[in-house]
């Protein structure tokens, strides 16, 4: 029977990076390479349904076992898309056996990942480090999700360990926010679900960020320079003028904890045209409301301010704070915190400063609260996992099954 890391160092080698707008579910072809090719490993372990549906979605169930039936529907999920932010083509794995605790210097691209700038390393000395080679991402979000998820199923099939139903799915284009447009809930039929995605082994989270997309289009003026006195009014410099408006403090590099911000994420254009990109993020839903609404004094102060230019301003939700759903649900956490007290992992209950499908789909009545995989430093080159938290989190998983058998 294969380790989850196994199967890992095998799925990384997939390309399946998605890309946003493309108008098409999954965005990009090459992830159905790794859904059909994980649906037949499903079959082969024992998930007889397992299929890929016409939007690139994985599923496959195990019923429960005798005695278990009364056991609440558990699901399990995780993404099979890597991140647009860095390269995940020719990904290739690397085991550091032993690791000393220290630096660690890449292969490729003169890449180090340093103590310094990652403390946490030093807890994982001792482990087999999982890294990259340095010019590509890892991959272990969340193809690690993936390969903890289908190991716990290999061992409740193979050892006969007694289980309610469960319900596995696999999604594509989580990177792109788009990971729960077409999940079949009802279809699903689980009554609560685990997303599998990232982290340190024994993390639990169930607060994320309310989220939203904003994007600001302005129409400048644009004349010949040599006649543009009162006339001009430049696209560009409008854009640089918006940003300014912005706290510079409420920005990714300044906050952390529940803190809120605002990420400027593309700007592009010329004197005639600009085009802004923002994604807004706060757990509260009151500053979250707050942050929607700056955006729009923005774009009124310089409507009024160049009332010759033309400034829209476009603004889409796009997932909310779980919180509100899984508080009712609290043995769900409740059980995760025993599983990894069974396992022997200090758990770690914390706000996820992104987002999972389980945002989305908690939101969609489906209960589902994220659990860490033994991973670390998501969508670049610095991204490492263990052998060993990719065993402990196999072994979390197959605890919470096990106490929902149990009823």
């Amino acid at each position: 029977m294969k380790r989850a890391y196994e199967r890992f160092i095998e799925y990384v080698q997939v390309y399946t990076t998605s890309e946003p707008d493309t108008g098409r579910t999954p965005s990009t072809e090459r992830q159905l390479v790794l859904a059909e090719r994980l649906a037949a490993e499903m079959r082969a372990i024992g998930i007889a349904d397992a299929r890929v549906d016409a939007f690139g979605y994985v599923y496959g169930s195990l019923p429960a076992t005798a005695g278990c039936e009364d056991a609440p529907a558990l699901g399990w999920i995780a993404h099979m898309d890597t991140a647009p932010d860095f390269s995940g083509e020719h990904v290739k794995p690397l085991l550091h056996e032993n690791y000393d605790g220290g630096d660690v210097a890449l292969p490729e691209c003169g890449r180090v990942i340093r103590v310094s700038e990652f403390p946490f390393l030093e807890k994982l000395r001792g482990r087999t480090l999982i890294t990259a080679s340095g010019d590509t991402l890892l991959g272990a979000d969340d193809k690690a999700g993936i390969a903890e998820i289908l190991t716990a199923c290999e061992h409740l099939v193979t050892e006969g360990i007694p289980h309610g139903p469960i319900r596995v799915a696999f999604t594509p284009d989580e990177e792109v926010g788009a990971g729960a447009d077409h999940f079949d809930v009802a279809g699903f039929g689980a009554k609560y679900a685990y997303t599998v995605d990232g982290g340190a082994e024994g993390g639990i989270s169930y607060e994320n960020f309310n989220a939203a997309a904003a994007a600001l289009d302005i129409t400048g003026v644009s004349v010949h320079p040599g006649s543009a006195k009162d006339i001009m009014v430049n696209a560009l410099k409008l854009a640089f003028e918006a940003d300014s408006m912005l706290p510079p403090e409420e920005t990714p590099a300044h906050t952390d904890g529940y803190d809120g911000f605002y990420h400027l994420t593309e700007c592009e254009g010329c004197p005639s045209q600009a085009h802004m990109a923002y994604i807004i993020r706060d757990f509260d839903k009151k500053n979250f409301e707050a942050r929607k609404r700056k955006m729009q004094e923005i774009a009124d102060v310089l409507s009024a301010k160049y009332p010759t230019a033309k400034i829209a301003l476009t603004v889409k939700d796009s997932y909310y704070n779980m919180l509100e759903v899984v508080k009712p649900c609290m043995h769900l956490i409740d059980n995760a915190k025993k599983a990894c007290e069974m396992a022997g992992v200090a758990y770690c209950v914390d706000q996820t400063r992104g987002g999972t499908d389980g945002a989305r789909l908690s939101y969609e009545g489906l209960p589902c609260p994220n659990l860490g995989t033994g991973a670390f430093n998501g969508h670049g080159p610095y991204e490492c996992a263990t052998v060993e938290g990719m065993d402990k989190a196999v072994e979390i998983i197959l605890n919470i099954i096990g106490l929902y058998a149990k009823g």
